[in-house]
């Protein structure tokens, strides 16, 4: 078997993104792997002249944005972002 050429070399490197993408337990980090296997195999049907790879991921990229977007819409702010209240002082009438 001949060594794998160039283009051959990407489409493996975005399988393998599919597959860690199956692995992931969370949603967004599913997603964010996603578009990076999306983003490699659009390189790879570019290298490689295959019309159908490409029109899919760069059909896929969109969409996996779009839902990438809105989990990360959906999760609560983090502890850092979330608005102080302010503090409750007695007033001088309350004492």
């Amino acid at each position: 078997m001949p060594a794998p050429s160039g283009p051959d070399l990407l489409g493996y490197a975005a399988a393998a993104l599919v597959f860690a993408a199956f692995s992931l337990r969370s949603i967004t980090a599913l997603r964010a792997m996603a578009i990076a296997s999306n983003l490699m195999f659009i390189a790879y049907g570019w290298c490689a002249g295959l019309g159908p790879v490409l029109v899919l991921h760069l059909a896929l990229v969109p969409l996996n944005v779009w839902r990438l977007w809105q989990c990360l819409r959906a999760m609560p702010a983090p502890v850092w972002r979330r608005r102080a209240r302010p503090a409750s002082f007695p007033s001088s009438q309350e004492t």
